[in-house]
């Protein structure tokens, strides 16, 4: 690589990354919106939102987990200049968030009660969580599709775009919050129902912007008669992809999920203090997001035009990338954990807690920003999905998960032991991500003629 491709390569990652990162921490902040508004309200109306917020969670590891298939090829084949098959991978993935999205929503609609029982025994946590599960379950139709259109929106050079949409919904989101949860004058506040309503607004409004885009791009541009093809060679292409990323999603997602089960059986302080936590960790994620889906971005233009050669010498580069990333988070959570601390209206037990488990997320999220960057990034470039789901399987589920368990219910260890039990899985991947890095299965042209 001579000095003219260095200095391409130092800038495209942060003119990538940049923006693509606003974009994740402004829908972090939309996300944890709620948390923030209910922090200042009561420690049950947090948690009890919190885990009712699994189900999004676990809807949203199906949903990123089509899109990202999805723009994996879309990538190939807009680098390649291929806007047809392009089109129809976008199509695709819209059939399927739907049908999806249309699942998680009856559920949710119609067995709030059950739903939240898994997470808690906690009676008014569960009243709470049921209650509100039941209003933003109609938020899962309106956010599952415009996900698809984001997904687009990056990869075909609009990131700003996608910048603009969720800094717009932040400031909707937030004001709309406030509102309901609080009221105004003679409007009496709805409590934790409040950020329900103001959740289904924000992803009415982003779904019409992301349309009304869609109407006025040209080579992206999705008409109805585009949901009727069927190709089976592109459908192949895709489901080759699928199971393993699902596989991975599923695998860490519902090991979140699992870690939202254990707090929630420890206590509502250990829950308080979790779902703070998970506050500060989803704003400080945003940094390894954004590079993540900028090396993949990337390398998948340079994959899908056969510069392999070149998009090696990319792929090597982000290890210097992924180690300055987790740096930064360990720093970014020295600022946020501070003001999460002070914000929160929390017991003293849940803030002793809190503060645990802020010192070891330092550690926590400088591992995962060196292992997302690779297995989220760039090795599902080249369509090389299979190690992150083998990898969080043995980490998470044969190691980290199984001694939470038994330190929870057999030993019945304090919160912070079983706390370190649950963040080793990101730890343990650390020292096997080069090896397979450097076997190159991840460095392939997915694109059909």
């Amino acid at each position: 690589m001579d000095s003219i491709e260095k200095k391409r390569f130092n800038r495209e990652p942060v003119t990538l990354a940049v923006p693509l990162a606003l974009q994740q921490l402004l829908t972090a902040l939309v996300g944890a919106t709620d948390a923030l508004v209910l922090g200042r309200l009561t420690q049950e109306s947090i948690a009890a939102v919190s885990l009712a917020n699994q189900i999004s969670f676990v809807l949203s590891l199906f949903v990123t987990t089509v899109t990202g298939a999805a723009g994996i090829l879309i990538a190939q084949y807009w680098g390649k200049g291929d806007d047809k098959k392009a089109r129809y991978c976008l199509c695709t993935a819209i059939r399927y968030v739907t049908l999806i999205s249309a699942l998680f929503f009856l559920a949710a609609f119609l067995w709030p009660e059950q739903l939240m029982r898994i997470f808690t025994t906690e009676e008014e946590l569960i009243t709470i969580g049921a209650g509100y599960l039941r209003i933003v379950s109609f938020s899962y139709l309106f956010n599952s599709i415009s996900q698809c259109y984001l997904t687009a929106m990056k990869i075909s050079g609009y990131a700003s775009m996608s910048v603009w949409i969720s800094a717009v919904t932040v400031v909707v989101d937030v004001t709309a919050d406030i509102f309901l949860v609080y009221g105004f004058g003679s409007f009496q506040g709805l409590g934790a129902n409040g950020s329900a309503y103001s959740t289904i607004a924000v992803e009415a409004i982003v779904l019409i912007w992301c349309l009304v885009w869609s109407v006025k791009t040209r080579r992206l541009a999705v008409q109805a008669s585009d949901f009727a093809k069927v190709s089976k060679p592109l459908e192949s292409d895709l489901w080759n992809i699928i199971p393993s990323m699902l596989a991975s999603a599923l695998s860490w997602g519902l090991s979140i999920s699992m870690h939202s089960f254990l707090m929630g059986h420890m206590g509502t302080d250990a829950t308080a203090a979790y779902s703070v936590v998970g506050v500060a960790q989803q704003l400080v994620q945003c940094l390894s997001h954004g590079f993540a889906n900028g090396s993949g971005i990337m390398l998948g233009g340079l994959l899908g035009q056969n510069r392999l050669e070149e998009a090696k010498e990319y792929g090597g580069r982000f290890w210097t990338v992924s180690l300055f990333t987790g740096l930064v988070n360990v720093g970014l959570i020295g600022v946020v954990g501070p003001l999460v601390y002070n914000f929160y209206v929390l017991e003293p037990q849940a803030k002793a807690y809190l503060v645990g488990m802020l010192v070891m997320s330092a550690f926590y999220m400088f591992a995962y920003a060196y292992n997302t960057i690779f297995t989220c990034g760039v090795f599902p470039a080249g369509g090389d999905a299979k190690y992150d789901a083998v990898s969080v399987l043995l980490a998470t589920w044969c190691f980290a998960l199984p001694l939470a368990l038994v330190g929870c219910f057999v030993l019945h260890l304090p919160v912070m032991a079983v706390y370190v039990l649950m963040c080793l899985d990101e730890i343990v991947k650390v020292p096997f991500l080069r090896w397979r890095y450097n076997k190159y299965i991840w460095l392939k042209n997915l694109t059909r003629e």
